[in-house]
């Protein structure tokens, strides 16, 4: 779908190309607070399945969201024992806090995050991961609610989080059917560019990245997964269900005055390879007439509605000018979003301003057939009318279209060179490796240094933060785990 052209438009998606062995491709982050029971397990049970089923170079992260209890050193311990396991500390709690800051510092193409208390079952995780690594998609995330999916959860949670993804289906027009189970994945190109925009550091950060994503157009990934409740879930429920609700008003007010530049994280026109099989045809067109006819006939019935509407307190030339002036800024509106892939609120006044001097000729073809209609029968049925109606309506929808494609949203591909996109490049992947050199999952494990990942982290385009040594009463009040 053709956009804007701005600085930080993705590239169009590819299969990550292979690389010399031992480069990381898939960068797993744990989240944790106070995990000092489950971290050990959780860690050492991912790792023996990741050397078992995943045929590329991996990496775990533990990020510690400033735990206060042994959960660090049994962190450290792990760093030590295991080569592809990193530990990662925050000075705060929060779980979006965390995943910002270790994907930010990341440096593996694929990125992912799972929940401590491996409620999810890791056979998911490849086929979670797999679309991400070919380009298919851009973010993946596992679905409780999938038609497939096997769960195992009390009443209470099921309804909870039924309710919930209910609201953002009434609310933000979400299509996503799970957005907070605890098992995501997303390419880092993708991230570089979603992450400055997500402003939750905890709970909500899952819900508002799935939602920016899928406005601007992204592609989202669902896989159904089995999932049994841990019972011993720190997550105070009333809590975070407030603040999910806080976060959806705000997303819902920004999306509602066009606030957030969703056209950063676009993709371009072409990247559906359908989109290059068309020949000899002018590239996009095929596309543009389904959606023109689409907008336009939903725009028709819109203008008859108000037509009748209008008609039974004003006469048919009042009406039908207020009905078509109404109808015409819904379909400019719609035919810039859905049908030419204008997303933004850059030249939009001027494209309305443009479509209503296209509304002027409609509004001159279809006044001229009902002055001749009149003309030639002094009270003319309402039935006439209408028919009459339709068909200088016909005349000039085509006419509108052929205004709208060379006029008001010309395509500049071929002419005006567009911005150069400012992404960072994906780090290559990693060429399959089954090496019999990985250390056993059941034997004893080298023991060495912890190693230590960055104290920094990118978390939007101008700013830095520095991660400080972790004290016991630093706490984020809207944080519960």
């Amino acid at each position: 779908m053709r956009t804007d052209s701005s600085p930080g438009t993705l590239p169009a998606r590819e299969h990550l190309p292979a690389a010399p062995a031992g480069t990381p491709v898939l960068d797993v982050v744990i989240p944790v607070y106070n995990e000092e029971k489950d971290l050990q397990p959780c860690v050492r049970r991912l790792y023996e399945h990741l050397v078992r089923t995943f045929p590329y170079a991996f990496r775990i992260t533990i990020a510690d969201n400033a735990s206060t209890d042994t959960t660090p050193r049994v962190a450290a311990r792990l760093a030590a024992e295991i080569p592809e396991v990193t530990l990662f500390r925050l000075e705060q709690k929060g779980r979006g806090r965390a995943l910002r800051a270790v994907w930010s510092a990341s440096d593996a193409p694929v990125l992912a995050y799972m929940d401590v208390d491996l409620s999810t079952d890791l056979n998911a995780l490849l086929p979670l991961v797999a679309p991400l690594i070919s380009g298919h998609s851009d973010l993946a995330i596992g679905s409780r609610l999938a038609r497939s999916s096997r769960v195992v959860r009390g009443p209470r949670r099921e309804f909870i989080s039924r309710a919930y993804n209910l609201i953002l289906r009434g609310s933000l027009q979400a299509r996503f059917s799970d957005a907070q189970c605890g098992f995501k994945a997303i390419r880092r190109d993708v991230a570089q560019v979603l992450l400055p925009l997500v402003e939750d550091t905890g709970w909500f950060f899952d819900t508002e990245m799935l939602v920016l994503a899928e406005r601007a157009g992204l592609r989202i990934h669902e896989v159904p997964v089995d999932w049994v409740d841990d019972p011993d879930s720190t997550v105070h429920i009333v809590r975070t269900a407030t603040d999910d609700l806080k976060g959806v008003w705000r997303i819902g007010r920004a999306l509602a005055t066009g606030s957030l530049p969703l056209d950063r994280i676009t993709r371009p026109f072409g990247d559906d390879p359908r989109d290059r099989e068309i020949k000899d045809v002018p590239t996009g067109l095929a596309r543009q007439l389904v959606g023109f006819c689409v907008v336009g006939a939903l725009s028709t019935l819109l203008y008859l509605l108000l037509y009748s509407g209008f008609r039974v307190f004003t006469g048919s030339q009042f009406a039908n000018a207020l009905a078509l002036l109404v109808s015409a800024v819904a379909n400019t509106a719609a035919n810039r979003r859905l049908t030419f892939g204008v997303r933004g609120r850059g030249g939009a006044v001027r494209h309305q301003a443009q479509g209503l001097v296209v509304f002027g000729i409609g509004l001159a073809l279809t006044s001229g057939s009902l002055a001749a209609l009149n003309a030639a029968t002094s009270e003319p049925a309402h039935s006439t009318e209408l028919s009459v109606l339709i068909a200088a309506n016909l005349a000039a929808t085509v006419l509108r279209f052929l205004l709208f494609r060379a006029w008001v949203f010309p395509d500049r591909r071929d002419g005006d060179p567009a911005p150069a996109a400012s992404h960072t490049p994906v780090h290559p992947l990693s060429s399959p490796t089954f090496s019999t050199a990985r250390h056993d999952p059941y034997g004893p494990l080298p023991q060495r240094t912890p190693r230590y990942r960055h104290d920094t982290a990118q978390w939007g385009r101008d700013a830095t933060v520095q991660l400080q040594p972790v004290r016991p009463h630093d706490t984020d009040p809207r944080d519960s785990r």
